[in-house]
């Protein structure tokens, strides 16, 4: 009966492979599917192991709880409290110049930053670090971000390998070893680590980006929509932000992204090129921006940019001159053909007072003169920017009038939270690096600061906590479980280790080394690194190699989980940031499981005086 377990539970995962790799099937039902499958088999068949404790069906949910899977959910809504604060807009902004123009630098820069300090730090919180940085940098240089969080998932993986405090697999490793009489120092691995994640860095920076080149329609769209100018005005009240900028040159350096291209000043009107003009309280300016600049606007000045002519018409969205909630949103909408405020101007179509909402700008095909914003005549087909609250928002799906584009609805970043977000992260990664705390318990408590905070919502906090990832390594747990308590695993390496009988010490090393690989990424890692520790001890001592060699090559083979995203957190973490399938892991991660699989099998031997 116990083979008919293993060749069932070898079964269930091959299947559950191919079909994850097919892309036939939402991930979500193929991760449903396979922890369906293996609860079937297990309550049907009961079964008991050779050490006569019985594989219980509820041991097979434990995974759900598992605290990896907490803390990179948690960690996920940290950095999404990071992004919605714009907490890594000055980072990102600083690694952009030291790149230059151009863009390919600035990401190298910004992700061998990455890599060196997860040689330092646990790698999940550097990947929370570095998934906004990513992200903005995208946009502002016009990239999809694809492109990079892989990258940025494997460098820190790699990174990690050199220090034994670079990754819990590598700590694993040297707890399990010190059992067996064996010390791993802080250093001992870094120099092999160091060859491995430079020929690895290669691969990953200069072949990778080609083979993630992809680019999905939607993110083309979006993308492509990213620079549409939009007409609006600015108001400037007291303490407004951008009172006292002065003109340089005609032009206004001071304000950022937003083009001024009418001021108006008690009734006069002031045209570019704009000479010895300084801004001040009750000014109005009419400018052209994107839509991310005036969400920028909007961040540091509240909402000022509107057409409203007085403060009486912001009844249904709250006093103009607060700070903007982390509720508040900005999207698009199109003038409806039929809707009542076609034909109108903007002062007398009543959006705002209708719908309770901002009408922040509008943008169409055809030239708009440089006249107030108030005086611009709505037609039909229009785009035009709009803010408000969720409820708001909620309210104006109903109406007929505004056709509310919904991909384009987006957060207002809450930049007066930026420190909050930043201290609360850096208490997070600091706790996390001295030991004073484990990360999963400062990881949750951090994102429930985040939402007590007000940096962001428990709707956005929601929508970070991937439904995906929860699904996929709670079910990766239960085929990891059900493969160890039925003996698969070990049969696995024992029929490796049989296969090699009578090579050298380095052929045995490198076909260890691809074994472990190969179930790293289908195990989670710290399994297969507490799994194999003993094994590859065991094979060191009865080939009368050295131990700390085969210890080594546990430590890089099982970090070596790049070819699916439940082979490491980092791989998760990336994967709904850059829209990943499981397919594009294995394109693009195989082939550096393989790199690193015949870097060592070179380069170990000579290290560890083998050759």
């Amino acid at each position: 009966m116990g083979d008919f377990h293993l060749w069932m539970t070898y079964g269930i995962i091959l299947i559950s492979v191919a079909a994850y790799v097919s892309e036939r099937f939402a991930l979500e039902q193929v991760a449903l599917a396979t922890l369906s499958a293996f609860l079937v088999l297990f309550a049907a068949y009961p079964y008991e192991t050779p050490a006569g404790d019985m594989l219980r069906p509820d041991e097979l949910l434990l995974g759900f709880a598992n605290p990896a899977l907490a803390t990179v959910l948690a960690l996920l809504i940290v950095g999404q409290g990071l992004f919605a604060t714009d907490a890594m807009d000055r980072p990102a902004r600083m690694m952009a110049r030291a790149g230059g123009r151009s863009a390919n630098r600035a990401v190298v820069i910004t992700l061998l930053t990455a890599a060196t300090l997860s040689a330092i730090l646990n790698n999940t919180p550097v990947v929370v670090i570095f998934i906004p940085v990513i992200t903005v940098m995208a946009a502002k240089h016009g990239f999809t971000a694809s492109k990079a969080l892989m990258p940025l998932s494997f460098l820190t993986i790699l990174g990690g390998m050199t220090t034994l405090i670079g990754s819990s697999t590598n700590l694993l490793v040297a707890g399990v070893a010190q059992r067996y009489g064996m010390e791993v120092g802080f250093f001992e691995i870094t120099l092999p680590g160091l060859m491995l994640a430079a020929v690895g860095a290669i691969y990953v920076l200069g072949i990778m980006p080609k083979i993630l080149g992809r680019e999905t329609n939607d993110l083309t769209f979006r993308q492509s929509i990213s620079g549409t100018q939009f007409i609006g005005e600015l108001r400037l009240g007291p303490n407004h932000p951008f009172l006292g900028i002065e003109s340089r040159a005609g032009l206004f350096p001071g304000l950022g992204e937003l083009t001024p291209r009418l001021i108006i000043r008690r009734g006069m009107n002031f045209f570019p090129p704009f000479e010895n003009v300084t801004l001040s309280q009750g000014d109005r300016l009419v400018v052209t921006a994107t839509r991310r600049a005036f969400m920028k606007a909007l961040s540091i000045g509240g909402p000022t940019l509107v057409s409203s002519e007085d403060a009486e018409r912001f009844a249904h969205t709250g006093d103009p001159t607060q700070p903007l909630g982390p509720d508040y949103h900005v999207a698009e909408a199109v003038i409806a053909p039929g809707s009542r405020h076609a034909g109108r101007t903007i002062r007398n179509a009543g959006i705002d007072t209708t719908h309770g909402i901002h009408l922040l700008g509008v943008q169409r095909k055809s030239r708009m003169g440089r006249t107030s914003m108030s005086d611009i005549r709505l037609e039909p087909g229009d785009t035009i920017l709009i803010g408000g609250t969720d409820r708001a928002f909620e309210e104006l799906r109903e109406s007929h009038d505004l056709l509310v584009l919904e991909w384009s609805a987006e957060a207002v970043p809450q930049r007066r939270k930026a420190g909050i977000a930043i201290a609360i992260f850096a208490t997070i990664v600091i706790t996390a690096a001295l030991d004073l705390i484990p990360i999963m318990v400062t990881s949750i408590a951090g994102a429930f600061a985040m939402i007590l905070a007000g940096c962001l919502t428990l709707q956005q906090a929601g929508r970070a906590f991937d439904r995906q990832i929860f699904l996929l390594v709670g079910s990766s747990i239960a085929a990891a479980t059900a493969l160890e308590r039925t003996g698969g695993a070990q049969l696995i390496a024992d029929t490796a280790v049989g296969l090699m009988d009578g090579q050298s010490p380095a052929v045995f090393a490198s076909g260890y080394f691809l074994v472990v690989a190969l179930m790293t990424n289908f195990l989670s890692n710290n399994a297969t690194a507490v799994l194999f520790t003993p094994i590859g001890i065991g094979i060191a001592q009865a080939i009368g190699a050295p131990v700390e060699f085969f210890v080594a090559a546990t430590i890089f083979a099982a970090n070596a989980s790049f070819a699916t995203p439940i082979g490491y957190q980092t791989n998760l973490l990336v994967m709904g940031p850059g829209h990943y399938t499981f397919r594009d892991f294995i394109k693009a991660g195989a082939p550096l499981v393989v790199i690193m699989w015949l870097t060592f099998s070179l380069l170990g031997p000579w290290y560890y005086g083998l050759w």
